[in-house]
């Protein structure tokens, strides 16, 4: 079996090489290659996890080795692909999911001449975020991890005719390679703490630490921040968090692929990977939660906000992210429960993605959801999935996200003293605003009044005038209908897991006995009851839902937004992220430069320069001193023996 894991990256790697070298003579059947070969790693998958379910759980792991990297003695990294109930857990997320997202923008990319590329594109990063997560030693996960950053700006700028997607390719690329810098670091202080990349002598097991038992605190919390600083870039948490809104300017499909399922988890799975060694490093592991807590609340602001409908669940992601990212910082109270939103968060808010594409569909590609209302009798398939995810994400009783959710703010409280309560109270929170947003865009979106229709009946005092029609299609009005089947089965079958998948994991809690020798798991010590967090995390739910109904439910949403509060205008422009970022590094990356120029050019260059002239110059006159005249010499021969008497008389008196 262990030959098959090779298959599970070479699949979409095929595909991405056919699609992307074939020529136009593939055009016609290119989305077909690129969906079966992604189906193709997805049954891999399939038959790898059957293996895995027969065996013990202390053997559940897997390695192929293929070949050596780099044979040099004294630095030896091997391509070898690792198999366990981790890796196994993401390769079936991003090979199912990915699978329904391809089968999806078959239709949704229908009519976009370069579809054919834009598979090669989708094929390409499933093998990047395949060798990611099966890479069995840091510097390979190095090589997925660029590949997914390459494979996401060529998704994300794929309509590159349009600036505004250009420019937030360029975005999120440069975001991420601050990020991308810090796991760089990690690796070289990994090399030489422990002399090796393999996660196997480096990390150990939960019950038998590697190498990572020998480094000092220091070291390890030094290679721990590094590994955090890479996860903030690849999972958009505060403070490298400024390029996912952007990244929406990209096809829908590609928002659901990319941050929804799969690229913004790497920095999850990378934090939990590293377990051993954040388990040593208690001062990195307060960072983690503490940049989990804040980006949970700030996405989930930036949500409240936004009228486009992508926009609007990029926040959602950011915010679901962060919490993830607490429960990683928790330690072995939360990694497990970390993983687990992580999946049913790859059900519903993939759905919730492909959902909001179903809509633009139907609606001329119409973004704003004040142009919507509605839509609920037009599209009753996309309404029902949506609505499931809907309910999955705010945490409904039963539902995926219930489950999922709910042990992460238990968890956090079960960490114990003032940080518990602190970081269980941010959690409640979240869950509060969560529920408000995304009832908004609901209310927005599926109920109310028909918004999109532009043509209204004028008063009789006013003259009938044609409002400027926007069009984003063929048609001036859009005219709603329901998606392809194409598009709406995939939204079925993520529909199926936003509803089922949490309370499956949580029988019997066998989720938790999957991940646990892999991960380890500890119950911490809760200062309120499991039922008392519960009955918190459904009241804050129900009051997020109240208060949105009350005020875009009750009333008529305008089309033109209101100006809203201060804080409001601050989470349209993203809480003012690009405006830090702008003064904070731009300018004052402008200002370091000049520094750095005028130091260069006073000092160095002064230096170096000075020290040339003074040279030249005392050269040019002791020149002048071998003028040829043998007067000179002799008068120069006089001068230097009377200098040496003088000085033996004088040393003499002495």
């Amino acid at each position: 079996m262990e030959n098959l894991i090779a298959l599970l990256i070479a699949a979409p790697l095929l595909g991405a090489a056919v699609l992307l070298t074939g020529g136009r003579r593939l055009d016609a059947v290119g989305h077909w290659i690129g969906t079966l070969l992604a189906g193709a790693s997805f049954v891999f998958g399939a038959i790898l996890f059957a293996d895995l379910l027969g065996k013990d759980a202390e053997h559940r792991t897997l390695t192929q080795h293929l070949w050596s990297w780099i044979p040099v003695e004294g630095f030896q990294a091997d391509v070898t692909f690792r198999l366990d109930q981790l890796s196994m857990t993401f390769v079936l997320l991003i090979t199912g999911v990915g699978s329904l997202i391809h089968l999806y923008s078959i239709g949704y990319m229908e009519h976009d001449e370069r579809r054919r590329r834009f598979f090669g594109y989708l094929n390409l990063f499933l093998a990047a975020m395949l060798l990611l997560v099966l890479a069995d030693n840091y510097l390979l996960l190095y090589v997925g991890w660029e590949g997914v950053g390459l494979a996401s700006y060529l998704l994300i700028g794929f309509w590159q005719h349009k600036p505004s997607a250009a420019t937030a390719a360029k975005k999120a690329f440069l975001v991420n390679r601050v990020g991308d810098m810090g796991l760089s670091i990690a690796i070289m202080l990994m090399f030489t703490t422990f002399g090796t990349f393999a996660f196997g002598p480096v990390l150990g097991s939960h019950e038998k630490p590697g190498l990572v038992t020998g480094a000092s605190e220091a070291t390890l919390t030094g290679i721990a921040l590094m590994l955090l600083l890479a996860a903030c870039g690849k999972s958009a948490q505060v403070p490298l968090q400024s390029w996912l809104g952007d990244a929406m300017e990209g096809p829908t499909p590609v928002s659901a692929l990319i941050h929804a399922a799969t690229m913004v988890t790497a920095g999850v799975y990378l934090i939990v990977r590293s377990a051993n060694i954040f388990n040593l490093a208690p001062d990195a592991q307060l960072v983690v939660t503490v940049v989990g807590a804040v980006t949970l609340l700030f996405g989930a602001i930036v949500g409240c906000a936004k009228d486009d409908i992508k926009k609007a669940l990029a926040g959602s992601t950011m915010s679901q992210i962060g919490y993830m990212v607490l429960a990683a910082g928790l330690g072995p109270i939360g990694y497990v429960f970390a993983i687990m939103h992580l999946v049913t968060h790859g059900f519903f808010k993939a759905g919730l993605f492909l959902g909001a594409g179903s809509v633009m569909h139907g609606m001329n590609d119409e973004v704003d959801m004040r142009k919507y209302g509605g839509l609920r009798k037009y599209m009753p398939v996309t309404f029902v999935t949506f609505g499931l995810g809907y309910l999955a994400i705010i945490g409904f009783p039963g539902l995926s996200g219930f489950f999922s959710k709910d042990k992460i703010i238990e968890a956090a409280f079960a960490k114990g003293g003032t940080e518990g309560w602190i970081l269980g109270a941010c959690a409640l929170l979240g869950a509060a605003i969560t529920a408000f947003y995304m009832t908004r865009v609901m209310l927005m979106t599926f109920f109310g009044e028909e918004r999109w229709r532009r043509s209204e009946t004028p008063s009789p005092a006013e003259p009938s005038v044609e409002p400027a029609a926007e069009t984003h299609g063929e048609h001036a009005e859009p005219h709603p209908h329901e998606s392809p089947r194409s598009m709406t089965i995939p939204m079925i079958v993520l529909a199926f897991g936003s509803v089922f998948a949490g309370g499956f994991f949580s029988i019997g809690d066998r989720f938790l006995h999957w991940l646990e020798p892999v991960t380890g798991h500890s119950h911490g010590d809760a200062p309120i009851s499991a039922a008392t967090v519960t009955a918190a995390t459904v009241t804050v739910m129900v009051v997020g839902v109240t208060i949105a109904w009350l005020q875009y439910g009750r009333r008529p949403v305008p089309v033109v937004a209101p100006r809203g509060s201060l804080l409001t205008r601050a989470a349209r422009r993203d809480l003012l992220q690009d405006d830090f970022n702008h003064v904070v590094l731009v300018r004052g990356g402008e200002h370091l430069t000049r520094s750095l120029v005028y130091v260069d050019h006073t000092l160095v260059d002064g230096v170096v320069n000075g020290t040339a002239a003074s040279v030249g110059g005392l050269s040019g006159r002791m020149r002048k001193l071998q003028n040829g005249f043998a007067r000179s010499y002799a008068v120069s021969m006089f001068g230097g023996a009377a200098i040496l008497v003088a000085a033996t008389l004088l040393m003499r008196a002495v």
